[in-house]
């Protein structure tokens, strides 16, 4: 029952009192009572105590009968075997992001607002550079003497460094330049309601416009009244005044059907007088004026 066990399922019910009953729902057969020691004579050789140690035996015996020999001891010639693996690597992920933003807004006042077509160019320049310091493009590789002459697998002069040989390093400094553009290109699908904004635009320019004439003309008639009311008083700027330009262009002038004042030379218009005489000489008296 022993050797079969591992064939059948544990019974729910055993000998030995110190067993004790699975939860699960397939059961494992029960343990045997007495111990496998495998000997010679049973048929299940695997773990026969005869041969456990069969192989390391084998082992150790084929270890040392059998003797190296280097391909650098042929010969009594010196080589050296000096592998070189060098690997180095460098990634650089760089990555140009177009961020895709809303339309330009137009605002023109009261509200009106319009979107026209957005294009975004994007010039871009990127490097990037590798360096590696320490910098040393080559390195000192020593080459040995293995030479062996009386044939005893051991050096003559272990240690011994015959020379040096250069050896690439393959250390090298790495740079890198992008340069390139990004350019969209958006725009409204709708043409009609942009038409009627561009209109909606135009007006209130028209009306903005409008109101600064009106405003620059109430200034200028202001203005006018006001310096001409100065002249008429007798104020005014003095000509070196930075001021005396204010109302310079005003000119006063009499209104209608007022005559300003001026002067006229009167002749009087009289009849001519004729003179005519009523005597002679004879007519005259001798007068005396004085004492004789």
């Amino acid at each position: 029952m022993d050797e079969l066990g591992y064939q059948q399922q544990t019974k729910l019910h055993n000998n030995n009192t110190r067993r004790s009953l699975s939860i699960h729902r397939k059961l494992f057969w029960a343990w045997p009572l007495k111990s496998h020691n495998n000997t010679e004579d049973n048929n299940y050789p695997k773990r026969n105590k005869h041969n456990k140690h069969l192989l390391k035996l084998i082992s150790i015996c084929l270890l040392g009968t059998a003797t190296p020999t280097f391909a650098s001891d042929i010969g009594g010639v010196s080589a050296t075997a000096n592998p070189v693996a060098n690997s180095s690597g460098s990634v650089t992920n760089q990555a140009i992001q177009v961020l895709q933003g809303p339309y330009i807004t137009n605002t023109y006042g009261n509200g009106i607002q319009c979107q026209g077509p957005t294009m975004n160019v994007t010039p871009f320049l990127t490097g990037n550079i590798a360096v590696k310091r320490p910098y040393e493009d080559t390195w000192m590789d020593p080459v040995y003497n293995n030479v062996d002459a009386n044939n005893d697998d051991v050096p003559d002069n272990p240690g011994e460094i015959l020379y040096y040989k250069p050896v690439r390093t393959g250390q090298k400094d790495s740079s890198t330049v992008s340069l390139g553009v990004s350019a969209t290109w958006s725009k409204p699908l709708d043409k009609k309601l942009q038409e009627q904004c561009k209109q909606a635009a135009a007006a209130n320019i028209a009306l903005m416009e409008q109101g600064v004439a009106n405003k620059r003309l109430d200034f200028e008639i202001a203005r006018l009244k006001n310096c001409g009311e100065l002249m008429k008083a007798g104020i005014m700027f003095h000509p070196k005044s930075p001021y005396y330009k204010v109302c310079a262009d005003v000119v006063l002038v009499n209104p209608p059907g007022v005559v300003a004042e001026h002067n006229h030379t009167i002749t009087p218009n009289l009849p001519p007088i004729k003179i005519e005489a009523n005597g002679t000489a004879e007519d005259l008296k001798t007068i005396s004026i004085g004492n004789n």
